[in-house]
């Protein structure tokens, strides 16, 4: 493990081509828990990028198998062919769809959430990372976030997690594996400590 500049991301993103028409969408996956939309967030500051959450599409705690092929029918598509995309979120609360979004053609676009490096993403994706952190430190973010109700819903969404993660090899395609939770002193604002990759 090395702690490396956030600059050094976006040094990565500038060096890859656009693979939805003129976007580069960089995806930010792994296990729910594990820091994606800390991340997440700062690489739109990072980048000047507008930051799409998956959140808004999944359907649902038991919805993750459909999220990516929502995220492709309806934003990463319509990218390719340099076309406005346009979503409907979910509203969690009241188990529906709720108002469209728009997301128009951009030079970059931040993608977070599990599942937006999924195997039906990849030929849209520019960059692919992954953000990781031990079991019992996830579980803890989650509980203190949600509260201690939605236990059972965190645990049958990290089964669903593991489902997509080992069929898709998500981990193992990743252009940059961090880690989430690092013990490695770091000004978390402007450094990441990466696992994998930035050689």
């Amino acid at each position: 493990m090395e702690v490396r500049p956030l600059a050094a991301v976006a040094d990565l993103v500038a060096s890859r081509a656009p693979a939805a028409g003129d976007t580069k969408v960089v995806a930010v996956d792994g296990p729910s828990g594990s820091g994606k939309s800390t991340l997440a967030r700062r690489l739109r500051r990072v980048l000047g990028a507008p930051l799409l959450h998956l959140d808004a599409l999944y359907p649902g705690w038991d919805g993750l198998a459909a999220a990516p092929g929502l995220l492709v029918e309806h934003v990463l598509c319509p990218l390719a062919e340099e076309r406005q995309a346009v979503y409907r979120r979910w509203d969690w609360d009241a188990g529906r769809w709720a108002e469209s979004h728009v997301v128009s053609p951009v030079p970059v676009l931040v993608v977070d959430g599990v599942g937006s490096g999924a195997v039906l993403c990849a030929p849209y994706l520019s960059v692919l990372l992954w953000v990781e952190a031990p079991t019992a430190v996830r579980m803890r973010r989650g509980i203190e976030r949600d509260g201690e109700a939605y236990r059972p819903h965190w645990e049958r969404w990290a089964r669903q997690e593991g489902a997509m993660f080992v069929a898709d090899r998500t981990r193992d395609r990743a252009d940059l594996v961090i880690d989430g939770a690092p013990d490695a002193p770091h000004d978390p604002d402007t450094e990441i400590v990466v696992v994998r990759g930035l050689a």
